[in-house]
């Protein structure tokens, strides 16, 4: 069985007390889809609790510093903290950005061995429209085509999943590109093939305000997934 780390940039909205004064009159955006990713921080628990797997969260805003973007992106700071002083910024890193990245990094050395690979699983949801375009999927299922084990996992995956809940739509790849910059990204230039796979879950936000729906789709994303992470490797 593979082992598994679950990681979730995007849980909540927060904003420092010594940064609230450049966030004044932003407490729209920060309760919109930039500032965070609602749901993801529930559906990463019950992600936990069905695998018993190490699961790292973040609650600081992505407005305030983005811990899915590499250092040095343009996306890394928002519009909100981009103008800060460098010495600002540093501390902002240093609190937030580099504890968090280490956190991963460490729950994947610790996971891993000769013997079984790591899954890192970082769960995200999506707004249902961007730009004036309404996005076409309820699920998506992102990861770099280049590794073929996290191919053909999200592939097992996504059939599973259409046939236990064949009223989702479940692309790969999509509304966003695995390979694109981001925390798998940074870590599959860490780790080979044979060690790590990366896969990043996206959910549509427009499920997360039906209550019982939202809890019901957790419970089979998990279930789901879970499946593939007992399947042995030779199956992949």
């Amino acid at each position: 069985m593979d082992a598994v780390v679950l990681s979730c940039e995007h849980g909540g909205n927060e904003v420092p007390p010594e940064y609230r004064s450049y966030f004044r009159d932003a407490e729209q955006v920060l309760a919109s889809h930039r500032g965070w990713d609602p749901g993801s921080l529930e559906m990463a628990g019950a992600f936990q609790r069905s695998t018993g797997a190490p699961l790292v969260t973040a609650k600081v805003s992505r407005l305030v510093v983005e811990l899915n973007r590499s250092l040095g992106h343009a996306s890394l700071f928002s519009e909100f903290t981009r103008d800060l002083s460098a010495n600002q910024k540093q501390a902002i890193l240093a609190q937030y950005y580099t504890p968090y990245r280490i956190q991963v990094e460490k729950a994947i050395a610790e996971s891993y061995d000769a013997e079984r690979r790591v899954i890192h699983l970082s769960l995200h949801t999506f707004t249902p429209e961007l730009n004036g375009e309404v996005r076409t999927a309820e699920i998506g299922l992102l990861y770099d085509p280049r590794r073929p084990g996290e191919k053909s996992f999200c592939a097992a995956w996504r059939a599973r999943l259409l046939a236990l809940r064949p009223d989702m739509r479940v692309r790969l790849n999509y509304p966003y590109l695995g390979k694109a910059d981001g925390l798998t990204t940074s870590l599959r230039k860490k780790y080979t093939v044979e060690q790590y796979v990366g896969v990043e879950l996206e959910v549509n936000q427009r499920l997360v305000a039906d209550t019982d729906l939202w809890r019901a789709l957790i419970a089979d994303l998990a279930q789901t997934f879970l499946t593939g992470v007992r399947r042995p490797m030779s199956e992949f």
